[in-house]
C-alpha cells in the first residue's frame, strides 16, 4: 500500500507536472487507452522521457497498476535511481546484455504482472536509437503476448521526445511533442504477421503526428 501512494504521488507532483508543463504535447486518440489490464502497450524508444509520457496520460486511478519493463542498466545505475524505480515507478528491470536464464526470468516477471491484471509498458525496439528514427523491432513482444492468452498490444508511436532528452545527454529541452494511440492487436498466431501489423500501425500512427523533426 505504502508503494502505490508513493507512485500516486510521485506521478500527480513530479511526472505529471513536467510532461504537461515543460512538453507540448499532442496526445491523440488518448481514448484508447486501457481502462483495466493485463494488456501490453508496446511504443516506439527514442528517450527515457518515454516511460514517464505514458505513465503521465493514465488517470491517478490507474496509474499504479501501469507497469514499465526499463533497463535495468540505466534505472538500476545508483542506490537512489534504484529505489525510486523499483519501489515507487514499480519498473520490471530488463538486463539487456543477460543470458537465457536473465531473459526466463524477466518474462516469468512480466507474466506475474499480467496475470495480475497489469498493464506492462513495452519498447519493442529494445533500446533508444537515434533521435526520431525508428529501429528494428525484436520478437520479444510476440512471444510475450503469444504465451499470454486474450492479452492486447496496443501499439503507440511518440514523436520529438528524442529531441528533448536525446540519447548520451542529460540536459532537458522543452519540446512540442506527439503521441498517438493505436488500435489494439490481439491475433499472434504467427511472429510474422503479428509484428507487421505492428510496423504498419506504427507507420500509420507517425503520419497524424503535426510536430516533425528533422534529425
Amino acid at each position: 500500500m505504502l508503494s502505490k501512494a508513493l507512485k500516486i504521488m510521485f506521478i500527480f507532483l513530479v511526472v505529471k507536472p513536467l510532461v504537461f508543463v515543460a512538453l507540448g504535447l499532442n496526445v491523440i486518440n488518448r481514448n484508447k487507452l486501457p481502462q483495466k489490464g493485463p494488456v501490453l502497450i508496446a511504443a516506439n524508444h527514442n528517450s527515457h522521457l518515454d516511460t514517464l509520457v505514458l505513465l503521465a496520460l493514465f488517470p491517478i486511478s490507474l496509474v499504479h497498476k501501469v507497469r514499465p519493463v526499463a533497463a535495468a542498466d540505466y534505472f538500476l545505475s545508483n542506490r537512489f535511481s534504484a529505489w525510486l524505480s523499483l519501489n515507487v515507478i514499480g519498473i520490471i528491470p530488463i538486463n539487456r546484455t543477460g543470458n537465457a536464464a536473465d531473459r526466463n526470468a524477466l518474462f516469468n516477471e512480466c507474466h506475474r504482472a499480467l496475470d495480475k491484471g497489469d498493464i506492462l509498458l513495452v519498447f519493442p525496439e529494445g533500446s533508444r536509437g537515434e533521435p526520431e528514427v525508428m529501429s528494428e523491432l525484436k520478437k520479444g513482444i510476440y512471444h510475450l503476448a503469444r504465451e499470454h492468452d486474450h492479452c492486447p498490444v496496443i501499439p503507440v508511436v511518440m514523436k520529438g521526445l528524442g529531441m528533448s532528452l536525446p540519447k548520451g545527454t542529460a540536459m532537458f529541452v522543452p519540446f512540442n511533442c506527439d503521441v498517438v494511440i493505436g488500435q489494439p492487436v490481439d491475433h499472434v498466431d504467427c511472429s510474422e504477421t503479428f509484428m507487421a501489423e505492428i510496423q504498419a500501425q506504427y507507420a500509420e500512427l507517425s503520419q497524424h503526428c503535426i510536430t516533425q523533426y528533422n534529425a
